[in-house]
């Protein structure tokens, strides 16, 4: 039976993330940076700028930092040390620089969502500011497409209660304290005919206990989280990379020889050549996605509780999310791995990644293992409380402000963290992708009908700078 459900999400995995779906969420970066001109590129070092340097006045919960930060929690999690391992493993290396083709006009995207997310936000009956791509597609499209908001709001819901939010990262995070405390297996459980190792079960009751302590307190408590957290855990991940880095500086230029051939695929056979190439594509892009979200939908939620009242303003700080998330951090695990040949020793998810900080570090093996150990409990523990902010706005815009829909919604979120252990590393990254493409379709067609409207708010913007 699970054998024949595996098949079948596989399947429809398959279909969803297709060729027009990479496509899709390829033309509509494309557009996006045609029609602003490359802005990602020009306003990078005014967007960092922006990044720091809140603003005193507009509506908003959070200052734009803050916001970031949510946002940056969201995205900043198993997909940057375990998705990044996954992609290389399934696409070979040449999916890291699909992962960074997609990144690049991904910022353009990540920086019309900030715009809209803006412009057609709204203020909620309790007071809290409330915005994404159910606001600004029934906003912006009009009420005929409401429905369509509504289809982004449910596949939203559902991403951060059964993809993104809950299974991927409990399971990325209980394996690897599993993998630390009892590599061996020697202390079990048997459950529902399967044996499961003390450790993962300990670490998930606790994981479930400190979720639900910060959840319950809002957007305000999980903003003041991400705020400490994100930044100190990027930085000490980034920096634990770069020892990597410095003590295989001579590997460094044969790594991306070896992620541009795969990616073009000039290793491949002559018949297998196209097939590794969509591969790779399929592959590096599907995580890329899944790390930094440019397009998703997701990061416009956050961005739309910033205290700012100047959408362009915003949108350029939102897209500093996605150039942090992959072309940093992604890009650091990436080179870790390929040039440790890490991907290459039969291992997958987490175990990918920590054997090339055991093998990169001139550290113990246990000592590397629990360094990476702690930061993915980190990452993936900032990104589970903030697409469970996500997941309620998505609901609170489904259920009309329903309270008790939302505190429902809080309970299951807490229950699926407690049974995320028992979910199988494949059928996990499996749900998660499907949900993703599904919340991805109509966020993806609300951006390239309003790209006018970002192109106006941009120009307005910058001729009053002028």
């Amino acid at each position: 039976m699970l054998e024949l459900m595996s098949e079948w999400l596989k399947a429809v995995d398959d279909l969803v993330w297709g060729v027009p779906l990479i496509v899709l969420i390829l033309v509509t970066g494309i557009i996006l940076t045609a029609r602003l001109r490359g802005l990602q590129f020009r306003k990078l070092r005014t967007a960092f700028w922006y990044m720091f340097k809140n603003e005193e006045e507009g509506h908003g919960e959070v200052s734009s930092f803050a916001a970031l930060c949510t946002a940056l929690s969201a995205t900043i999690g198993t997909g940057n040390i375990v998705g990044v391992a996954t992609a290389i493993v399934s696409g070979g290396a040449g999916a890291l620089f699909w992962m960074w083709v997609a990144a690049l006009f991904g910022m353009a995207t990540k920086y019309a969502e900030g715009v809209l997310a803006i412009k057609y936000r709204v203020i909620g009956p309790q007071g809290h500011v409330l915005g994404g791509p159910f606001y600004y597609i029934e906003n912006g499209m009009g009420k005929n497409f409401r429905w369509m908001g509504k289809v982004f709001a449910f596949f939203g819901a559902g991403v951060g209660l059964l993809g993104i939010g809950t299974f991927t990262q409990v399971n990325g995070i209980t394996s690897a304290a599993g993998d630390f405390f009892d590599r061996n297996k020697e202390h079990v459980i048997k459950l529902f005919g399967h044996d499961y190792r003390v450790a993962v079960m300990i670490t998930g009751a606790i994981l479930t206990v400190c979720v639900a302590l910060v959840v319950l307190g809002g957007i305000r408590r999980i903003a003041r989280v991400s705020e400490i957290i994100v930044p100190f855990m990027a930085i000490f991940y980034v920096l634990a990379c770069v020892v990597i880095l410095m003590l295989h500086a001579a590997q460094i230029p044969a790594a991306f020889a070896e992620i541009l051939s795969s990616a073009f695929g000039l290793r491949a056979a002559a018949g297998g050549a196209l097939g590794s190439v969509l591969m790779a594509m399929q592959k590096g892009i599907a995580r890329g996605i899944f790390s930094n979200e440019a397009g998703l939908g997701s990061a416009p939620i956050a961005a739309a509780a910033a205290r700012t009242k100047e959408p362009a303003r915003q949108g350029l700080v939102s897209m500093t999310g996605t150039f942090i998330d992959t072309i940093i951090v992604c890009t650091m695990t990436g080179l870790c791995i390929v040039l440790t040949g890490s991907h290459e020793a039969g291992l997958e998810g987490v175990a990918v990644t920590t054997r090339a900080f055991q093998m990169g570090l001139p550290l113990p093996e246990m000592v590397s293992s629990f360094l990476l150990m702690t930061c993915l409990i980190f990452f993936a523990f900032t990104t589970i409380i903030g697409w469970n902010y996500y997941g309620e706005r998505c609901l609170e815009y489904l259920s009309g402000g329903n309270h008790g829909a939302v505190m429902t919604y809080r309970i299951l979120y807490i229950l699926a963290i407690f049974i995320g252990p028992f979910m199988t590393v494949e059928a996990v990254w499996t749900i998660a992708d499907i949900f993703n493409a599904l919340m991805a379709l109509p966020n993806l067609i609300a951006l390239l009908v309003l790209s006018g409207v970002v192109v106006r708010e941009t120009k307005d913007y910058w001729a009053g700078q002028s």
